[in-house]
């Protein structure tokens, strides 16, 4: 029996350590830079919310500040509200764009939680009741049906931004 493969090569990279030359790759978004992919959704005086460039699921979102945080307990109030806020407006949207069964929802405190990026940013991942599938079981192959670009500009659309107001002024 000929067996196939579906393959990722680019996030080899990732897995390797090997990502762009910056201090903090969320900053890195938050200012424009040229030398990190941008996949902004959303952003405002006080958040952005990007898609995952590696997603878990179509829809996988990332909330976070602007304000460089690295710590849960360094968000005032305000940002803690603010962000809270976002992920009901992120949820809502979600629902209307890929109607899920689900979501999971949270942060990656600390290197022994998985944290890749210091910068404090939650999660949303839609979850959907048939997403496991013959790949996911026989071979551990995690399929993403929808590419987070084409993602990014309907949510985009929703949350009714443009590139020009997602781009650092």
């Amino acid at each position: 029996m000929e067996r196939s493969y579906l393959f990722n090569t680019e996030k080899i990279k990732y897995v390797k350590g090997e990502k762009p030359a910056v201090d903090c790759i969320l900053c890195a978004l938050i200012t424009g830079d040229p030398s990190v992919t941008s996949l902004t959704v959303y952003r405002d005086e006080m958040f952005m919310v990007a898609m995952n460039l590696f997603p878990f699921n179509p829809g996988h979102l990332m909330i976070f500040p602007v304000r460089h945080v690295t710590d849960i307990g360094e968000l005032t109030e305000e940002e803690a509200s603010g962000m809270h806020k976002l992920l009901v407006k992120c949820v809502k949207i979600l629902n209307e764009e890929f109607t899920p069964s689900g979501y999971n929802v949270g942060y990656n405190l600390g290197n022994g939680s998985g944290a890749s990026i210091a910068h404090i940013h939650q999660h949303v991942v839609p979850r959907y009741s048939n997403e496991v599938g013959f790949l996911d079981v026989l071979s551990g192959t995690r399929v993403i049906v929808s590419d987070p670009k084409t993602v990014m500009l309907k949510l985009r659309e929703r949350f009714g931004c443009d590139e020009s107001t997602v781009r650092q002024e």
